[in-house]
């Protein structure tokens, strides 16, 4: 008798997925932006993420990447709408903390990049303890 399929590891599955050619795209650009090793956004992704949501990934990703332009410009450099909603790496409430560090930095005296910085350290704790 034939297992079913949803008892099956998918992980090789998602794996040819994710090393597909405008998957691999995005999870290059994730990585370089957010400073993480390719393998492990991938791993996240595989470990986090169900066959539906990471065959649409592509395409949440870039409408994400249009919509977050709209972003106030702490939110759209760290990429929270991006990282929560278009590619939910993290839970909203934990981007929320975040931004709010973010902001608390800034309103401190500490520059617009070196928050962002601090934010985006942050989101790769999150996906890469």
């Amino acid at each position: 008798m034939k297992e079913p399929l949803y008892e099956k590891d998918l992980t090789t599955m998602k794996y040819d997925i994710l090393v597909s050619q405008r998957h691999d795209r995005m999870v290059r650009e994730i990585a370089a932006d957010l400073g993480i090793p390719q393998l492990k956004v991938r791993r996240y992704i595989i470990d986090h993420f169900d066959m539906i949501l990471m065959e649409n990934l592509p395409a949440r990703y870039e409408h994400g990447k249009m919509v977050s332009g709209e972003d106030p410009i702490p939110e759209r450099q760290i990429g929270a709408y991006l990282y929560t909603h278009a590619v939910p790496l993290i839970e909203k409430g934990r981007m929320d903390e975040i931004v709010t560090g973010v902001k608390d930095l800034i309103r401190s005296g500490i520059s617009m990049n070196d928050a962002v910085r601090a934010g985006k350290n942050r989101i790769r704790e999150v996906i890469s303890p």
